[in-house]
C-alpha cells in the first residue's frame, strides 16, 4: 500500500488557518515524532471552537490527559471525545483538530494502557479505544452518512466540520492502517473498524481491495457479532465475496431489560465509554 512518489501534498487545514502538510495518502512527515503532535494542542484557538457544550478552550487539557499516567484520567479523557467532541455522532468544530490530535498520538506507547470498562464495553486498550472513535466520526461522512443527510435536507458539503472530517480523511486512514496488524487482537479490529468507513473517500478507494483478506479475516472470524457484521457489510459493499461469514449472533437481541444490550450502536442515553460505549451501526 505504498504511494506514490507523484503525489503533490494536500494542506489539511481546520477553521483556525492551521496546516497540517500530508501526501495524498495521508503521511505526516512528522507523525512518528514523539513530541510532534504537542503542537496540535498549542496551535489552534481551541476556544473560537465549539463543540456540544459551547466553546472547546477545555479540549487540550482532556486531550492531553488521554496519556495521563491514571487510569481514572484516562478514561474521563476518553469520554471526553465522545461527549462533547463527538456527542451523539455530532460532529462539530473541535471535532476535527481532535480528530488530528488522535491520530498521532496513536503510535505513543502510552496508548496501550487500560481505560475502566463497563459490563457493554468493548474491549481493549486505549489504542483500541481512539481507533474506534476514529471510526465513529469517519461514519459521519461516508457516502451512505452523505445520501442520508440529503434525504433529510441537509448537504453535508455545506458543513464546515464534515468537511473538515472528509479533508483529513487520508491522514485518519495512514494513522490507522498500521495496526490492521497489531498483535493485540482488540487493536486489530479496531483499526480494520476505523479504516473501513475512510475508504469511500476517491483518494482511498484504491485500499479497499488489499484490506479485504483481513476483513474477512480478522472482522469476520470476530467475537464480537457487531464486528462480523461490519465484516460483511464492507465486503458487500466492496463487491467483495461475503459468504460463509455470519452475522448476528446476539441471544437476546430484544429482550435484555438494559438498552445498550438491545442496541448496542445506541448513545441516546450515554455515549461514555466507561459506561457501556459501542461503536456506531457498520456501514
Amino acid at each position: 500500500m505504498n504511494t506514490d512518489s507523484s503525489d503533490q501534498p494536500l494542506n489539511v487545514t481546520d477553521s483556525t488557518e492551521n496546516c497540517v502538510e500530508v501526501d495524498a495518502a495521508g503521511t505526516i512527515a512528522t507523525l512518528d515524532e514523539v513530541e510532534a503532535y504537542k503542537g496540535l494542542l498549542t496551535g489552534a484557538d481551541w476556544a473560537a471552537l465549539g463543540h456540544a457544550c459551547g466553546s472547546a478552550i477545555d479540549a487540550p487539557q482532556m486531550l492531553a490527559a488521554l496519556l495521563d499516567p491514571d487510569q481514572s484520567t484516562r478514561t474521563e479523557a476518553l469520554s471526553y471525545l465522545h461527549d462533547p467532541l463527538n456527542h451523539q455522532n455530532t460532529l462539530y468544530e473541535a471535532t476535527v483538530p481532535a480528530a488530528l490530535y488522535v491520530a498521532a498520538i496513536l503510535s505513543d506507547p502510552r496508548t496501550t494502557r487500560t481505560v475502566d470498562k463497563s459490563r457493554h464495553a468493548f474491549p481493549g486498550c486505549m489504542r483500541a479505544e481512539l481507533l474506534s472513535w476514529i471510526a465513529s466520526v469517519a461514519n459521519e461522512v461516508t457516502d451512505e452518512a452523505k445520501a442520508l443527510s440529503q434525504r433529510h435536507g441537509y448537504a453535508l458539503d455545506d458543513y464546515p466540520p464534515a468537511v473538515g472530517i472528509q479533508r483529513i480523511r487520508p491522514l485518519l486512514f495512514s494513522a490507522s492502517l498500521p495496526y490492521t496488524d497489531d498483535p493485540d487482537r482488540h487493536v486489530r479490529e479496531a483499526a480494520l473498524t476505523a479504516c473501513i468507513p475512510l475508504l469511500d473517500d476517491p483518494r482511498l478507494v484504491r485500499h479497499q481491495r488489499p484490506l479485504v483478506p483481513l476483513v474477512r479475516e480478522v472482522l469476520g472470524t470476530s467475537g464480537l457479532w457487531q464486528h462480523r457484521e461490519r465484516a460483511i457489510d464492507a465486503l458487500d459493499a466492496w463487491g467483495e465475496d461475503s459468504s460463509g461469514l455470519e452475522g448476528r449472533r446476539n441471544p437476546s437481541p430484544f429482550c435484555d431489560s438494559d438498552p445498550a444490550a438491545n442496541d448496542p450502536w445506541a448513545r441516546l442515553v450515554d455515549p461514555n465509554p466507561a459506561e457501556g460505549y459501542s461503536e456506531d451501526p457498520p456501514f
